[in-house]
């Protein structure tokens, strides 16, 4: 039964009816009066399942159903709603969303109501009808069209075309940059500064400026002309209204409709030729459109004019304002390089990348490598020399990305940050080097940032570990998986330096490392608003190329004092594997209190409530394990870890794993249904599907796949 007053009969259809032992569900399509634009229809399911039912047998058949109408109907909303008893839908859809959260019988949930789209109701609980055990609920729309959700957005963009390219370059070639290192009397600030605002300034007159608008509903399909041919739809809609004649208003939608779709086949055979012309960035794009695949975060809201001091002071709280020691000088850096090193460096820019606080873009060093190589050469040389960074590379604009969509503390946000595109390049070619003199038997276990090492590496050395030991009588293994708070903003520059000479760097080259990490300004932009400056002294920042390898070399050091026990490095995520023979778990206690120590003397923060423990213990009679303690706190100790992306459970068998990548593979089927939708070629959906799905199950799949059983 549907009110007449929400939809028309005549835009109601059945769909499908079922009807078993184990289920009874009823779903049918409506088109209402009024939809969000971003949905074609609802289609409503009702269903029905037993107590008594197998469940697996009713959400099997539900789940097959449901899959056929989303291939039909990808922008549809769906809903389905009724008596789940013992089942749970999103076992099987985990896309849906489940609204009702109080008990409906007897204390218990038995009454779902799902949703292909999140926070669409409000469940309020209501009395019985009539003699029913089961307890109504009202549900209230909570959903905001996606025009509503986010404000439009207005960005101002540099309009780049080959003719500022050449401009730029025909600027550059004629540029006497010696005047600017004469003038800065060997101040390397003075000289980059300038330098860099020279080149900014020139940037700002060359390339003009187009201020874009942009709708968080808006499709790249959709231009004037289909806008214009909306409004006159709209204006013929209300004219017909008035006049009772809606001859005009028909013809409008038919010439909408019809530029609509020839609008979506011109998109569609642009992302094809994008693919065949071997331009996979613009074709991916595409597809992300059509899909809203892995959309972009929503902007943080600028409302708070305090939010940006408030974030900066967070994301600075390991900072204890100490000076930086003063290091005694030492010979001239041997380092140098050659303005060939730097334009290559420059011509391998990804273009595309945000510029940071100099406002100098990656284009710019990448179009204009040749003209720009000289002077820049010459500034990174004279900074190596006098083992100081200049201040204007050293800025950094942090812009904050919630973590999650509801945002309820300053820890939901992850500092992104903005630093100086030269700096990277810079930092590039000191990383080369650095590399390039490191023995290669350097901490063995560190499976980041090294050449020909990755996660499987990591996981298949754990587990090789792990079984070799327990295939010996009365053996046991201890996995213990450490968590640091903010690892790589907690370096000590000062302590890292002096590893650094140990590992035979040149003294001058550490010097460097230690003004690099040291005198960083850093501010906090939320939208309009930007917060004071701070000048930080601790921590390696994410942002910059040379952080991963200076975290990996300051931990280099971290290494079991027992052979019975190993410790696995992949960058900040640390597992202590002990290896226990007759019940003996002296030396892993021993590891972990030395480990505790370490910490402690290299300014390094174990989060506890994070670190978790696992035990593999084979053997048939079960025995209790005294737990670990950690700075007085118990570590929790789990039957399931998730170990750099693959689940690892005490049984080490692979259930969990694969249940958890087939239901993620399971959620980026709808976009491959959209797509299809959309009538994409199938070599451009097979793609799609390698790339987004394959990719999941196949992820890390040298370690699992070989004892992954039937199931």
């Amino acid at each position: 039964m549907i009110n007449e007053t929400w939809c028309d009969h005549n835009n109601i259809q059945e769909l499908k009816s079922f009807c078993s032992p184990d289920i009874e569900f009823l779903t049918i399509k409506c088109r209402p009066h009024y939809l969000p634009r971003e949905f074609s229809s609802i289609i409503i399911t009702a269903v029905y399942i037993p107590p008594q039912a197998d469940t697996s047998t009713a959400l099997k058949e539900i789940h097959r159903t449901l899959c056929k109408l989303e291939t039909t109907y990808p922008e549809a909303a769906f809903i389905v709603a009724g008596d789940f008893n013992k089942a749970n839908l999103r076992t099987r859809l985990p896309k849906f969303y489940q609204h009702i959260e109080c008990a409906t019988r007897a204390g218990k949930i038995l009454d779902h109501c799902y949703s292909n789209f999140r926070d669409a109701y409000k469940a309020i609980l209501r009395p019985p009808f009539g003699k029913s055990d089961h307890d109504s609920i009202l549900l209230l729309p909570a959903y905001k069209q996606k025009l509503k959700q986010e404000t439009p957005v207005l960005r101002s963009v540099q309009r780049w075309s080959d003719q500022s390219d050449s401009m730029l370059q025909d600027c550059f070639e004629h540029v006497d940059w010696d005047m600017f290192r004469i003038a800065s009397d060997n101040n390397i600030d003075v000289y980059a500064d300038s330098v860099s605002e020279f080149i900014s300034k020139c940037i700002g007159d060359v390339v003009p400026i187009a201020n874009i608008k942009t709708f968080p509903n808006q499709k790249p399909w959709i231009d004037g002309s289909i806008r214009a041919k909306l409004k006159a739809r709209t204006t013929a809609f209300n004219q017909g209204k008035a006049t009772g004649n809606m001859f005009e208003y028909k013809q409008c939608s038919y010439s909408l409709r019809k530029a609509i779709k020839q609008a979506k086949r011109q998109y569609r055979d642009k992302v094809e030729s994008q693919f065949n012309g071997s331009d996979t960035r613009g074709m991916w794009q595409g597809l992300q459109s059509i899909t809203d695949y892995k959309k972009k975060a929503s902007p943080v809201a600028d409302h708070d004019v305090l939010l940006p001091d408030k974030l900066n002071n967070f994301f600075a709280r390991f900072e204890d304002n100490t000076v930086p020691p003063t290091r005694p000088a030492t010979k001239t850096c041997g380092l140098t390089f050659t303005a060939a090193n730097v334009r290559k460096t420059f011509k391998c820019v990804n273009p595309r990348k945000a510029a940071g606080p100099d406002g100098i873009p990656g284009r710019v060093l990448r179009a204009c490598a040749d003209q720009l190589a000289g002077v820049f050469t010459d500034i990174f040389n004279q900074s190596l020399s006098q083992s100081a960074v200049p201040t204007c590379f050293k800025r950094a604009t942090i812009v904050p990305v919630p973590k999650k969509a509801k945002v309820t503390e300053l820890n939901d946000y992850r500092p992104v940050a903005l630093t100086s595109v030269i700096m990277k390049c810079f930092e590039r070619l000191v990383k080369d080097h650095i590399t390039s003199i490191l023995p290669d038997t350097l901490d063995p276990l560190q499976f980041a940032y090294r050449p020909n090492r990755s996660t499987d590496d990591a996981i298949a050395i754990t587990l090789h570990t792990a079984l070799t030991h327990l295939d010996k009588r009365n053996t046991y293994v201890r996995m213990l998986f450490i968590d640091y708070s903010s690892a790589f903003n907690t370096i000590v520059p000062s302590k890292l330096v002096i590893k650094l000479e140990t590992l035979g760097l040149d003294p001058a080259l550490c010097n460097w490392v230690l003004d690099f990490l040291t005198g960083r300004s850093q501010v906090v932009r939320v939208g309009n608003n930007i917060s004071t400056p701070l000048i930080l002294n601790t921590g390696a920042p994410q942002g910059c190329v040379l952080s991963p390898l200076l975290y990996s070399l300051f931990t280099h050091d971290c290494v079991a004092k027992h052979a019975s026990n190993s410790i696995i490095k992949f960058a900040d995520d640390t597992t202590v594997v002990g290896l226990i023979t007759n019940n003996d778990e002296t030396a892993y206690r021993e590891e972990v209190r030395a480990l505790g120590v370490w910490c402690q003397e290299n300014n390094l923060s174990l989060n506890v409530s994070k670190t978790k423990e696992m035990i593999v213990d084979f053997r048939k009679q079960e025995r209790e394990h005294p737990p670990i303690h950690i700075e007085g706190t118990v570590v929790e100790k789990v039957e399931s870890f998730k170990f750099l992306g693959v689940h690892i459970t005490d049984k080490l068998n692979w259930s969990t794993h694969t249940d958890s990548v087939v239901k993620k593979a399971q959620q980026r089927l709808f976009n491959l249904r959209r797509l299809k939708k959309f009538g994409l070629s199938p070599k451009s959906l097979t793609n799609f599907y390698r790339c987004t799905i394959e990719s999941i199950l196949s992820g890390c799949i040298t370690a699992w796949y070989g004892n992954c059983s039937a199931h």
